[in-house]
């Protein structure tokens, strides 16, 4: 059986993680924007360029995955409220706890995941 309080815990703390995340990758977009700000030079022929545009490329990336997470902690919550946190959304097996451990908003057991 689930500790539901422990999961609970678990998820507001990757709630916390991952909206500081986001908070930290979005200024760091601004900042690589504003660095950018009116330079004309593209990013081709700039030995700075393509770095720039790697590392905002990496960071909006970050920035999509983190607020998906956000999306998935949300919906393991209504499942805790629901009484349903803990089994496999495809296949209704328990998902076992050890996963739940490392991954909180984990809505399916291993072998659906994969």
């Amino acid at each position: 059986m689930v500790d539901a309080e422990r999961m609970r815990e678990l998820l507001d703390a990757e709630d916390r993680d991952t909206q500081s995340l986001i908070a930290s990758l979005s200024s760091s977009i601004e900042d690589l924007a504003a660095a950018r700000e009116g330079d004309n030079s593209d990013d081709e022929h700039d030995p700075e360029g393509s770095t720039l545009a790697f590392e905002r490329s990496q960071s909006e990336t970050l920035l999509r995955e983190s607020r998906q997470r956000l999306t998935e902690i949300a919906a393991a919550l209504e499942r805790l409220d629901e009484g349903t946190f803990g089994l496999c959304v495809v296949c209704g097996e328990p998902i076992p706890e050890v996963r739940l451990e490392a991954r909180p908003y984990a809505a399916t057991c291993v072998a659906c995941a994969s």
